[in-house]
């Protein structure tokens, strides 16, 4: 309850604490060899997020180091582009990268193509200032439209901040989750459930709060340590402010022991509510829908997105702290953790019965 949660905290944070990922391995096929193409596989080596690694005689060679994990792309020149690029008979480079690993393929992509845009613009400049045009003139050629770009809270396109900022709280919930179930079921599997009721004056809820308070306590403290750790000393940006991030966490950790209870209630079993609660806790973080935009999936899965409470945190977090917008605009998120926490609600019963009347089986 305390160890793995903060391994899981330092181990994001730090995987993560460039904010993007940098020196990637790319390599390049120049059959051209000049110093027009020189300088443009220099200007890609000077990239922050790609290093020139190594120079390949063919593209055979470049496309068994891709397949190799070697590398994650290469740009290929091939022999008189520049005589081309010279005379104005538009040139063909080629870039090929994979994308098995999404976020570097992405990434690599990004800045061979802009290196691309940039060899062509730089010949063009220098033909352009050769016929006398001025530099206000070759710019409104080469970008008639300039583009002043505003990213919305992320403005360093940090992936420590929204990557982290939903794994850990995933990974968290998990822990919950699984915490949960394993408390209430190790009553039935060491044959003290009786006697917990009995502790409770036969009233159920007495029972569970009692046995499930202390883990309360020990989430709280552990879930308000990681906001510490993120908002104030890595100064994730946090606009919202800090009310809002406290409500947050105490609505995941009651909501994620509300479902925990409940997978427990639907099969009052120790290895299967466990079961359930794994599952449900590993497929929240694909349909929280930070990886994947949730709008770009199917009907269904945007319709089952709903029954996931790390959807919901995910999306308080993203409105409310990340965006800074007041909270009733997540009110509907809010109102679906708060379900999660009286989930418990239907299956209490169900619970008693189990703890008086079954019989554990291993």
């Amino acid at each position: 309850m305390v160890v793995f949660p903060l391994m899981v905290m330092f181990f994001f944070t730090s995987l993560l604490e460039d904010g993007q990922p940098t020196e990637m391995p790319v390599a390049v096929v120049d059959l051209d060899n000049t110093s027009t193409t020189r300088s443009l596989i220099r200007k890609l080596d000077a990239f922050q997020t790609t290093r020139i690694v190594a120079r390949y005689p063919s593209v055979a060679e470049a496309r068994s180091a891709i397949q190799n994990n070697e590398i994650y792309g290469f740009l290929y020149i091939p022999k008189g582009t520049t005589d081309d690029l010279l005379a104005s008979r538009q040139p063909k480079i080629s870039f090929y990268y994979s994308l098995t690993t999404l976020m570097a393929g992405s990434l690599v992509y990004r800045d061979m193509k802009t290196i691309a845009t940039l060899g062509s613009a730089g010949v063009g400049q220098a033909t352009m200032r050769a016929r006398g045009f001025t530099d206000k003139q070759i710019m409104s050629l080469l970008q008639p439209i300039k583009i002043d770009l505003h990213q919305i809270s992320n403005s360093t396109t940090d992936y420590n901040t929204y990557l982290t900022t939903v794994m850990v709280p995933g990974i968290m919930m998990l822990f919950i989750f699984l915490l949960t179930t394993y408390a209430i079921g190790t009553e039935l599997k060491f044959d003290h459930s009786r006697q917990l009721v009995e502790m409770g004056g036969g009233r159920i809820w007495i029972s569970l709060v009692g046995k499930l308070l202390p883990h309360t306590l020990i989430w709280l403290t552990i879930s308000f340590c990681y906001a510490w750790y993120v908002f104030g000393v890595l100064e994730f940006p946090h606009p919202g402010g800090t009310t809002k991030i406290v409500l947050l966490n105490i609505l995941m950790v009651l909501s994620s022991q509300g479902f925990g209870i409940f997978a427990f209630g639907l099969l009052p079993s120790l290895r299967m509510s466990m079961s359930i609660s794994s599952l449900w806790a590993v497929l929240s973080i694909s349909m929280a829908g930070a990886a994947f935009p949730l709008m770009a999936m199917d009907g269904p899965l945007q319709s089952l997105a709903w029954l996931f409470p790390l959807r919901h945190y995910f999306m308080f977090y993203q409105i409310c702290v990340l965006n800074g917008f007041p909270i009733l605009d997540a009110w509907w998120h809010i109102a679906a953790l708060l379900a999660f926490m009286l989930l418990p609600i239907i299956v209490a019963p169900k619970i008693k019965n189990a703890m008086l009347t079954y019989v554990y089986i291993p």
